[in-house]
């Protein structure tokens, strides 16, 4: 049986330039493009226009789109101008991406927040591109096909939020992340630059909730999924969703959800 991809990744690399690099396409590349900022800063050209590529920048790019790329000297904080930029790149095609391509207007560039996780799924590609045995095309088409869909919700959730709103959007995508490990609230408020005070307030004032009660919800969430489907001790489930201790994890626990989490887990199997 011959496996047709709905959509091809034909190429998927990362980059990182120390050097002065310039690319110029005025009849666009042959394929759909996917390029992210993910380190320093390039150029680029819309409509006539240069524009500067920030970290988190995402460009995008149809067939026959005019392409410009630029990386020069640029100057950091406290620091000489030096050539620094690194990006992830796709070069994909397939009737899959032209429907997907045409569903919504697709901006030439597209600010999104370097989460660990959109990270990975451009990280992933390029891991399945450099394999030399037992590559799956199927694998990389779903792979591609979830990037598509999680720029589309990342881009619905930047629509939808403020600029105070993104710093608490950073500081909920954190939590959900880190979520089965111990954190504390000022790692929290370092990951989007600002103080504790200010964190607790925005988190508050865009979710309803406190970032304790949130890592809370999250982690029991984690928990009770394991404790349903997994034959995991109870004291491990509680260990590896984040707690710190059994006995403070059996008391949310019992508070979320009525029952403890040996009755829970009880119950639960007796209804599937």
């Amino acid at each position: 049986m011959t496996y047709t991809a709905p959509c091809h990744v034909y190429t998927a690399g990362f980059s990182f330039h120390r050097k002065p690099f310039h690319m110029s396409r005025a009849d666009g590349v042959q394929n759909y493009l996917l390029r992210l900022q993910t380190e320093g800063r390039s150029r680029t050209r819309i409509d006539g226009e240069l524009y500067s590529v920030e970290a988190g920048d995402l460009m995008l790019f149809a067939p026959n789109d005019p392409y410009y790329l630029s990386i020069d000297k640029e100057t950091y904080a406290a620091g000489k101008p030096r050539v620094e930029s690194g990006d992830y790149h796709i070069f994909c095609g397939g009737p899959w991406i032209e429907d997907w391509w045409g569903r919504k207007p697709r901006p030439a560039v597209l600010r999104l927040p370097l989460t660990e996780h959109f990270l990975g799924l451009f990280r992933q590609l390029v891991l399945e591109q450099r394999r030399l045995s037992e590559s799956s095309p199927e694998i990389t088409a779903c792979y591609l096909q979830i990037l598509c869909m999680e720029i589309d919700r990342l881009m619905t959730q930047q629509r939808a939020i403020s600029p105070k709103g993104y710093l608490a959007y950073r500081m909920k995508q954190y939590v959900e992340e880190h979520a089965a490990i111990p954190f504390r609230l000022e790692d929290v408020a370092a990951y989007a630059d600002i103080s504790v005070s200010r964190a607790v307030h925005l988190f508050k004032e865009a979710f309803g909730t406190s970032i304790v009660k949130y890592v809370n919800d999250v982690r029991l969430e984690m928990a009770r999924e394991r404790i349903t489907f997994s034959p995991m001790p109870l004291e491990h489930v509680s260990e590896t969703c984040g707690f710190a201790n059994y006995t403070y994890f059996h008391r949310l626990f019992r508070g979320r959800f009525g029952m403890s989490p040996k009755q829970y887990r009880t119950y639960s199997r007796e209804q599937m």
